[in-house]
Formats: C-alpha cells, structure tokens, sequence
C-alpha cells in the first residue's frame, strides 16, 4: 500500500478531531457533562495519535545507514504501538475515572445550555463520518475481496487500520454520549451520563487492546502475505532448472520486503552459471513483488529425500 492513501485518511480524522475537540470542550464547560468531557479527551488523544502516524511515517523514510542497514521502515509500527497506548491511558482509563467520578455525583444537566452538547454531538456525528467515509475509500482500493477483520488483521501498513478503528470508535463513543446525554435530559438523572461516559471508556479500551496486539505482531516481524509469498516462488521457479528448497520473508516496513531463499542448482554449474542464475531469480522476484527490496538467495545442491535415505542406508 502507497503511504499516500494511509496520510490522506490520517489528514481528514485530524481535521475533524481538532475541530470537534474544541466544541466538546466548550459544551462541558457549559453543562459540566461527564460524557461531553470524556468525548472532548477522547478526540484530543485520537488527534494526538494521528499526529503520531505522521510522525512515524516521515521518520520511517530515512535512508538505511550502517547502524540500521535495513532501515527505519518499522517507526511505522513502532508509533502505531505507541497510538493504542495512548488512546488506552489518555482515552479510555481517564473515561472510566470520569464515569466512576459522576457516578458518585450524579447530577443532571442544567441551565439554558442544555442543547449545546445535543448540538456539538450531532455535528460531531456528521465531522467522524466524513473522516470515516475517508478512510473506508482508501481502505478500499487495497483491501480487494478481503473483509474488514481480515483487512485490519493483515494489513502491513498501520495507518489505515489504525484510522478506521479510531473513527468507528468515534462514531461509536458519539452515539453513547448521545445516548447518556439525551437520557440524563429526559429524566433528569445524571447516572445516564456516568453510564454513557463509562461506555466510551469500555469501547477505547477495547480497541487500544485490538491495536496492541495487531501492531506487536508486526513490530516482531511478520512474512509477507500469502499472495506476495505465491508470486515470489513462481518467480524463482520460472526457471525449470531451479527450485525452492526453503523460502523465507520478513517485512522490514510496510513497503520494504526481505526475502531470503535457499535454492537449488546443478552440479555442474559453474561460478559464473549460479551468479547469472541468481542474477536473474532476483529480477524475476522484483519484477513480481516491487516491494521485495533485500534478497538473498543462497544456491544448493537438492538432494531429494529418496535420494538421501538410500545415501545413508549403504553407510
């Protein structure tokens, strides 16, 4: 996946969250809403986070050097991990402290402010879904036949996955405000709004423990995807004298695959037949997967299993 789309979608949910930080905080300075407060926290730290994923993807793009000759492309997933702590602490703990502190005093919403935070919540609903929206179209010109668990389970580029969640929580953690809100006005019972902000939290929380684990996975090296493996070992065995004898993938970023292979030769090949044999394995392998950008291709003899059991039975 092009970084690009990833930005565009991380762009768009910044916008809305600043914008609509600034309007939750004016609406629980004017009702005191625990659920305002805790919507107003939740947009700065997912702001804070797609700062974070720009962040990472600039400083991912630093040429190799000898201390990392492989790199920076895994800030990408480092920053992405830091995304899900934060919105863990900032998020959803500071909401369910909030939820626990209104419910201990329950009081309602009053004076003539009381449309303010119905008013902001509407709007925020329409600003997350335009981010949403973003995010989806992007998503979608990668995702292919994939569903969306698949998708954000396998993605190797964190800012989409890492957007999507944020604002499905959003739209999501909006319509337990409203619900809070609107039932705490009604009945007059501020419980409503502890219940509505303790929601929020529950739902931050569970989704910084679904980017945790998804990020963990790809800070500690995953292969590449069952297609890109597919097309690495048709490339290599194009060549009806070459065979795979073992074959190994490592993302080292989002757009940067190692491949390392052991591969089988003739015995009477000679030096300059492996070299010209390896030379042209490796164009093949680029020219299938552009993004296989370290290879290393070690050449063997291949010994069939047959073979080597009838070797060591005469011994």
């Amino acid at each position: 996946m092009s970084a690009s789309g990833g930005n565009k979608a991380v762009v768009a949910a910044l916008s809305a969250n600043l914008a609509i930080a600034v309007l939750k905080f004016i609406a629980f300075a004017l009702t005191r809403s625990s659920s305002m407060l805790a919507e107003a926290i939740h947009s700065v730290a997912d702001s804070g986070n797609q700062v974070l994923l720009l962040v990472g993807g600039k400083r991912s793009k630093r040429q190799a050097s000898p201390e990392h000759p492989f790199g920076y492309g895994r800030e990408r997933y480092i920053y992405a991990f830091i995304v899900s702590i934060v919105l863990f602490s900032v998020g959803g703990l500071f909401a369910l402290y909030e939820a626990y502190h209104k419910y201990q005093d329950p009081h309602p919403i009053e004076g003539r402010w009381w449309w303010v935070p119905l008013a902001v919540l509407v709007g925020a609903i329409l600003a997350e879904g335009y981010s949403f929206r973003t995010a989806i179209r992007e998503s979608n010109r990668t995702r292919g036949t994939q569903s969306w668990v698949q998708f954000v389970r396998t993605a190797k580029a964190p800012e989409l996955p890492v957007v999507l969640l944020e604002d499905f929580g959003a739209l999501l953690g909006l319509l337990f405000a409203l619900f809070g809100v609107g039932m705490t006005l009604i009945t007059g019972n501020g419980v409503w709004d502890a219940f509505g902000t303790a929601m929020i939290g529950l739902l931050l929380v569970a989704i910084a423990a679904v980017l945790a684990v998804e990020t963990k996975s790809l800070l500690l090296g995953e292969s590449a995807t069952q297609a890109d493996v597919r097309r690495i070992e048709a490339a290599i065995q194009e060549d009806p004298d070459t065979r795979i004898i073992h074959l190994k993938t490592l993302h080292l970023g989002p757009e940067e695959l190692l491949v390392a292979a052991k591969i089988s030769i003739a015995k009477c090949d000679t030096g300059r037949e492996i070299a010209d044999g390896i030379n042209a394995a490796e164009a093949r392998i680029r020219a299938a997967v552009p993004i296989a950008g370290s290879i290393y291709l070690e050449p063997d003899v291949f010994v069939s299993p047959k073979t080597r059991d009838a070797g060591q039975g005469n011994r």
